[in-house]
């Protein structure tokens, strides 16, 4: 039997586990390869070769018919990448019709602006930086530009979920997760909306083999 076109480089407990969701999401026949984080597999000179950063999500695609390899990282990448590449799916806009801007920009708002942004939050600076030196507003700010846009909307780009929703909402799902998400009832529909997605809950209670 041949293999799954995708594998997946993957720890429980991890950001890849945002990627096993949008592999979920999309349909997407995969292998995974377990890491262990407490071993540093992850560091190990053949993972290396893969991703030389040693960190996880790497998404190994071996074409249509396992003729060619490309490695994708990244969660933003990797569910931009995928969203593309199955797009009967339904997970981004087709290029060239109007939603298309809006997903691009939620697509990079999460990683560029959100995810920094809580880290600041999380892991304040002994000193504020210079603001014109930081391209990102305080958590609050970025939790209350997400409520706006998903006032009388289900998802961020209207009515169906998307992509940019599994890169923005699984991040506020992981800060709710912490207890350190305070916001307004749309993103606390939100995050409960995305929270019970059985392809979330599929990859949530991946668990893998222990230790």
């Amino acid at each position: 039997m041949a293999a799954p076109r995708f594998l997946l480089h993957h720890a429980p407990r991890t950001r890849s586990v945002s990627a096993l969701w949008m592999l979920e999401e999309a349909g997407a026949a995969h292998a995974l390869h377990w890491h262990d984080l407490q071993a540093g597999t992850q560091k190990d000179p053949t993972f290396l070769a893969v991703n030389p950063a040693g960190k996880l999500p790497a998404l190994v695609d071996r074409g249509p018919d396992g003729s060619w390899q490309v490695v994708v990282t990244e969660v933003a990448a990797i569910a931009a990448y995928l969203a593309d590449l199955v797009p009967e799916a339904g997970l981004a806009p087709a290029i060239g019709t109007p939603d298309r801007a809006a997903y691009c920009f939620w697509m990079t708002y999460g990683p560029g602006v959100a995810e920094p942004a809580f880290a600041d939050a999380v892991f304040p600076r002994a000193a504020a930086a210079p603001a014109v030196a930081i391209g990102w507003p305080p958590m609050e700010q970025v939790v209350a530009r997400i409520e706006a846009a998903l006032k009388g909307k289900a998802w961020l780009l209207g009515e169906r979920f998307s992509a940019a929703d599994l890169v923005v909402g699984g991040l506020l799902a992981f800060i709710n997760q912490m207890g350190r998400l305070q916001s307004g009832p749309d993103v606390a529909r939100y995050v409960a909306a995305i929270e019970a997605r059985p392809a979330r809950q599929r990859a949530m209670a991946t668990e893998g083999p222990k230790p």
